[in-house]
């Protein structure tokens, strides 16, 4: 009896000793690293009377604070969802520009998908959603209402991204405003409060706004100091959002075709990077520069881009 006692003493004891070295296997095992996602956004690329054009080797990526990263992606992309967005608020007299709008819309790629829509009242009608029958968008313009009263062309232009249908990620919008905030006013400061969440979701969706400015209807927009406070941040929405302001000077251009050329010469020299070596534990926005050595290169890019957390 003493023997089987011991025996299964040292039967116990052996258990606890392979318990204990199992354990202690299990947590020295590091746990599997965390797999990035890849993340995509569009580069404009500009330069003198003709676009250079750029390779993936003539591509350098920053992130952050001037930390180098692989560029893993740098393609054309013939897919483009373009939403042209006009503000109800405006001065009719942009209605005398539309023919050279239509030939904007008409003359892009098939592959091109156009919308057209209104903003009023902080939202966003469409008159066309995204359809390849440019003939089709082309008929949705219409004279501006001139409306009055409590309206944000940023609360708008939100309103629409969130309504976005999933598509490719090149995506584009042309926002024909005064920029003028009737909703929040000038009392807010400088920086309309609903410029930032803008240019934060647009950035977080991949979107470029080419913003074109208008004078805006009645009196009260007529003001030098609500005309250029809208600039300014019309400015800010597409500077961060990898697109460009156009605009001359605050009084009714005499025509917007240059405006619409330009952008659509841009809208042709797009490309798409990719990049995925960032490993974040949380969703954030991290700060892009892309530079390249190729003589009269520049490009437009939003200032940040939206990166996932790992997973």
């Amino acid at each position: 009896m003493k023997t089987e006692r011991d025996f299964a003493r040292v039967g116990a004891l052996l258990g606890a000793i392979l318990l204990t070295g199992a354990g202690t296997i299990m947590a020295q095992t590091p746990a599997p690293a965390a797999t990035p996602h890849p993340v995509t956004f569009t580069v404009t690329a500009v330069g003198g009377e003709a676009t250079p054009a750029v390779s993936k080797a003539d591509v350098q990526l920053f992130l952050r604070r001037n930390e180098r990263t692989p560029v893993d992606g740098w393609a054309k992309d013939d897919n483009l969802f373009l939403a042209i967005l006009i503000d109800d608020t405006i001065d009719s007299g942009a209605a005398s520009n539309w023919n050279d709008l239509r030939q904007l819309i008409t003359s892009q790629p098939a592959t091109t998908h156009i919308a057209v829509g209104y903003l009023s009242n902080n939202g966003t009608r469409l008159a066309q959603d995204f359809t390849t029958d440019h003939e089709a968008a082309a008929k949705a313009l219409r004279i501006p209402m001139r409306l009055r009263g409590p309206h944000s062309p940023y609360l708008a232009t939100i309103d629409l991204l969130r309504r976005w249908p999933k598509t490719g990620p090149r995506r584009s919008i042309i926002l024909i405003s005064s920029g003028i905030d009737y909703f929040r006013g000038l009392r807010s400061g400088p920086t309309f409060p609903d410029v930032d969440p803008l240019t934060q979701l647009a950035q977080a969706q991949n979107t470029n706004i080419w913003a074109v400015y208008f004078p805006s209807a009645g009196h009260r927009g007529r003001s030098s100091n609500y005309a250029w406070t809208g600039q300014n941040n019309l400015s800010r929405v597409a500077d961060e959002t990898g697109g460009e302001l156009f605009a001359l000077g605050t009084g009714m251009p005499v025509s917007l075709k240059p405006h619409f050329d330009e952008i659509a010469s841009h809208l042709g020299n797009q490309y798409l990077l990719t990049f995925g070596a960032v490993r974040e534990r949380r969703g954030r926005s991290v700060r892009v520069d892309v530079r390249s050595d190729v003589p009269d290169a520049e490009f437009f890019t939003p200032s940040a881009v939206f990166v996932p957390a790992a997973q």
